[in-house]
């Protein structure tokens, strides 16, 4: 499902953010496991791309604010889950950890707090202490700047049914160690 938030500059290029990120959802995220919960929704067709035009973050925050107030007001079975991508705003990864801060208050502001949480996704993630080219990084690496909602609910279930669910983040490190660089490179030949 495609979402513009405002009207997008050019519609040619809004798809192509689009189909980015969906293929980067279908080969990385979903094609080397790094979530075992994010299959099934995107199976499911509950995922919801909404494509942000905002060039501040003030619009982004309140293109955030819409989305939290959708996800919130739509079934769990109709839409679980939202990647808000924001291609020109945060697009220096410093900014947007930074932004983070922002987000979080936000998100209690609105009384959300406990029923939604959301996940960093950066074309130039950096984990603390890590190198910028350490393929670990590459975990959290989206094509675009993305804020990831997800519902509380939804994490307490797939945890639940996932044995050794906090072990997540190490195998995922182990998987992009086994790729490397030039493994990442070889996924988005075809």
């Amino acid at each position: 499902m495609i979402n513009v938030l405002k009207p997008y500059p050019d519609a040619a290029s809004g798809a192509e953010i689009i189909a980015g990120t969906q293929l980067w959802l279908e080969r990385a995220v979903i094609g080397l496991n790094l979530c075992p919960f994010a299959k099934s929704v995107f199976v499911k067709k509950q995922v919801r791309y909404a494509l942000s035009a905002a060039i501040t973050a003030d619009e982004l925050l309140a293109e955030l604010e819409h989305e939290l107030m959708h996800l919130a007001d739509t079934a769990p079975n109709e839409l679980d889950t939202t990647l808000l991508i924001h291609p020109h705003v945060m697009t220096d990864f410093l900014d947007f950890h930074f932004f983070l801060g922002e987000v979080d208050a936000l998100i209690r502001n609105l009384g959300f707090d406990g029923v939604f949480q959301i996940a960093s996704l950066h074309p130039q993630y950096e984990f603390a202490g890590s190198a910028p080219d350490d393929i670990a990084n590459f975990t959290n690496r989206s094509p675009y700047p993305t804020l990831h909602l997800l519902r509380e609910s939804s994490i307490d279930r797939a945890v639940a049914a996932f044995p050794d669910a906090e072990a997540i983040f190490e195998r995922n490190i182990e998987t992009m160690e086994r790729l490397g660089h030039e493994g990442w490179k070889k996924l988005w030949l075809s």
